[in-house]
């Protein structure tokens, strides 16, 4: 799965062409590099993002292309 979908997916960003922009202005790094929003995704990836008022470090868990807003937190985990 492409990393602008997934954190669309699971909510951690509202729309995917935000992802895109994220992206873009090299916010976003997977396994320590800094990520294109093309980059595609395996379970056990670690996200870290910078958004606009926090930083995030997650670890992919799933892959799911369709997740139920109650169910969007099991794509990933939080890492500390």
């Amino acid at each position: 799965m492409r990393l602008d979908k997934f954190l669309k997916v699971s909510r951690i960003i509202k729309r995917r062409s935000v992802a895109n922009e994220f992206c873009d202005a090299q916010r976003v790094c997977v396994n320590g590099k800094i990520a294109r929003a093309s980059h595609k995704l395996k379970i056990g990836d670690v996200i870290e993002a910078d958004l606009a008022n926090r930083h995030i470090k997650i670890k992919v868990i799933s892959l799911n292309e369709t997740v139920r807003k109650e169910n969007c937190t099991d794509l990933y985990s939080i890492v500390d």
